[in-house]
């Protein structure tokens, strides 16, 4: 949890925090990080950056067959920063981020003209209440 909060926590403050050697904790992160526990190290984005920009949940239906394909081409395109397979309606909802309501717009027509896209359904977020 204490990386979660502060990614570039240092290990002697992670081993005060804790109450165990330093020696122990590059141990433990050693461990989690061989075991795939911990993936890496991230930047989380703030400040006038993350202000000027525009975010969108789109629920995509995708025609079977091309669902591969699909899953490909929206890797490729730079706003998509995730992309979830889920059960229902739809079968993928991709979270969308763009620069500007415009930019957010090509983004979607683009994605709704991607072969494979049966059809779309975008949900702008008007505010982020919290984030973790």
């Amino acid at each position: 949890m204490l990386l979660r909060q502060d990614a570039r926590t240092s290990i002697t403050d992670l081993a005060r925090s804790l109450g165990v050697s330093r020696s122990t904790v590059q141990n433990r992160l050693a461990r989690l990080e061989r075991a795939g526990i911990i993936r890496g190290y991230s930047v989380e984005l703030g400040g006038e950056y993350l202000a000027n920009q525009v975010e969108a949940h789109v629920s995509i239906k995708v025609i079977q067959k091309l669902t591969a394909r699909t899953n490909m081409a929206l890797e490729g395109i730079r706003q998509v920063v995730q992309l979830f397979s889920v059960s229902g309606e739809y079968d993928l909802i991709a979270i969308v981020q763009a620069q500007s309501l415009e930019e957010l717009s090509k983004v979607l027509d683009d994605i709704g003209n991607l072969e494979g896209v049966e059809r779309t359904n975008s949900a702008v977020v008007l505010e982020t209440r919290f984030r973790r």
